[in-house]
């Protein structure tokens, strides 16, 4: 893997294996009685916030925590960027007190790739979604959930998503979920349609490798699995729908919808969910929907993520499995240090 995790276009196929595969040996930690592994012991990993946010940033503590690091949560509000700091002030701010990491949620897009390229700190810096450009760990954690659905939790180690039908629904035009999707499912082998009025796809999409639809009717008979985006009423300057009741009509997933896929098919959401708008509240509770799992799934991702990037570890290569122990709560895993925790 790269030092820094910017972009789900960045991720090459084996690098966004590996990181699922090491996600699933993550996830087990979660089974065992003391849900905690060493390696990060020693390591100060910064949660740098400056929009708000419930399932990511709790989901990046979680997951920091759970390999001991050391967190510190900042959040714009409160903070010296209330009264003008800049981000090179914040980020150098950061480097004298000598982070190794830095998980970093920005409105503004690009703001990532600034802090990891522009010199301010020498921290791995992870995108933790920036304006309407890229969300990659959302993108991982969702084809973590697609692959243990599609696939199977044991078959799927070491596959990807070859020939598996995605669809996604929605305000495209707003959101770094999308993007990220597109990028890693394309990256993963499988075929992405995405479904939205045309107001609420972006200049340049027919650049993007995946399908375009205008009617979600024809795309669910065909689809392994289907997600759901939110309206983003607070990006939209500009009425972009005739009404709430005619979007949902038309691109609103509800039980006669749902009942239109093929009998495997899952239902997803990177929420927060707007029941009513673009789902209802009987496909929101459905056991096809697999909102639930994702959030769960988002701490192994950021485990595995963090693992990757921090724990000293070879790139991946073709092939290879994870460099974790098959068994997280093995000895060696419980009670020694790597190499790279020694240091």
């Amino acid at each position: 893997m790269q030092r820094h995790l910017i972009s789900a276009a960045d991720l090459t196929r084996d690098d966004a294996v590996l990181i699922l595969d090491t996600a699933e040996e993550m996830a087990r930690v979660a089974d065992r009685p003391i849900k905690k592994l060493p390696t990060l012991r020693g390591r100060t990993v910064v949660n740098l916030f400056f929009e708000d946010s419930t399932r990511t940033r709790i989901s990046f503590e979680a997951a920091e925590k759970r390999l001991s690091a050391d967190v510190i949560n900042f959040t714009a509000k409160g903070s010296s960027v209330s009264k003008g700091e800049s981000l090179k002030d914040t980020a150098q701010t950061l480097e004298a007190m000598g982070v190794d990491a830095v998980v970093i949620r920005h409105g503004a897009s690009g703001a990532p790739y600034r802090l990891a390229t522009s010199g301010w700190i020498d921290a791995h810096v992870i995108n933790a979604g920036d304006g309407t450009h890229q969300h990659p760990t959302q993108a991982l954690l969702d084809a973590f959930t697609m692959r243990r659905r599609l696939v199977g939790r044991d078959a799927g180690i070491g596959q990807d998503l070859s020939g598996r039908r995605i669809t996604i629904v929605g305000d495209v035009l707003h959101s770094r979920v999308a993007r990220s999707n597109v990028d890693l499912l394309h990256t993963l082998g499988a075929e992405v349609t995405l479904v939205a009025p045309p107001t609420l796809l972006p200049v340049g999409i027919g650049t993007w490798p995946c399908e375009v639809s205008y009617d979600l009717d024809s795309t669910l008979t065909k689809s392994d699995a289907v997600m759901m985006l939110r309206v983003q009423r607070e990006r939209m300057n500009a009425a972009f729908f005739p009404t709430e009741r005619e979007y949902s009509r038309r691109y609103g997933l509800d039980g006669e919808r749902m009942a239109r896929m093929p009998e495997h098919a899952i239902v997803m959401h990177p929420g927060p969910m707007v029941r009513g708008m673009e789902i209802t509240a009987e496909v929101a509770d459905s056991d096809r929907c697999t909102v639930i799992e994702q959030v769960t799934n988002g701490v192994s991702i950021r485990m595995a993520v963090l693992y990757l990037l921090l724990g000293g570890n070879e790139p991946a290569v073709s092939g290879a499995r994870p460099p974790v122990s098959p068994h997280p709560s093995s000895e060696r895993s419980a009670h020694t240090p790597s190499a790279a925790e020694e240091k």
